[in-house]
């Protein structure tokens, strides 16, 4: 269970996340900000519950899609992210970054529900019972909103100016980092997606 949590949180990436709201951070109060990421936090469980709830049915009865395509495509789509994460470093989310007429909702989709994290939605589904699936994903997104929320109330009370261009230099070492870590993960679920769909 512990496993699955971590590679849900290194999914959502915390990190990246508060590197891409940064730029608005300045323009919302702490009150606003705060409550926009908690309509997003939950817009996107109770799309991600939804996928956890139905496991892979959705695929296989609705759509008449093997699961397997859509983890192989869904690795992709997250190595792809990965290797921008690590060569672009904070440029990746700038130039993913969408007018946002509602902000919450763009929070939430694409960079809170993606391909990767309902792939996992999906495969904890499959690798625990449903309610260690639904703690799993609550834990999940409760530590990915305490993390953006500390990071950002932790700039908030740096005082000299140096320290928040060392503390920006620092998240943006940590997204590169993590983007290794969401490469893997992104390769294993090909690799993974190859071997149920060829053997």
């Amino acid at each position: 269970m512990s496993t699955v949590i971590i590679s849900f949180i290194a999914m959502l990436n915390p990190f990246a996340l508060f590197l891409y709201l940064e730029p608005i951070m300045d323009d919302l109060s702490n009150k606003s900000f705060t409550k926009v990421l908690t309509k997003a936090t939950m817009i996107s469980a109770i799309i991600l519950a939804l996928f956890v709830f139905s496991g892979d049915h959705i695929f296989r009865n609705v759509f008449h899609i093997n699961f397997e395509s859509f983890r192989i495509f869904g690795g992709i789509i997250i190595f792809t992210f990965a290797f921008q994460f690590i060569i672009k470093g904070h440029k990746a989310f700038i130039t993913m970054k969408a007018n946002l007429d509602d902000l919450a909702s763009e929070i939430a989709l694409p960079f809170m529900v993606g391909a990767g994290t309902i792939s996992l939605s999906i495969l904890m589904r499959n690798t625990l019972d449903l309610p260690r699936s639904m703690i799993s994903l609550a834990i999940s997104l409760t530590v990915n909103f305490i993390i953006i929320i500390l990071l950002k109330a932790f700039k908030d009370n740096i005082a000299r100016k140096k320290f928040k261009v060392l503390f920006d230099k620092v998240m943006e070492i940590s997204l590169r980092i993590n983007g290794f870590f969401l490469g893997a993960i992104g390769i294993d679920m090909i690799i993974s997606g190859l071997k149920v769909a060829i053997f």
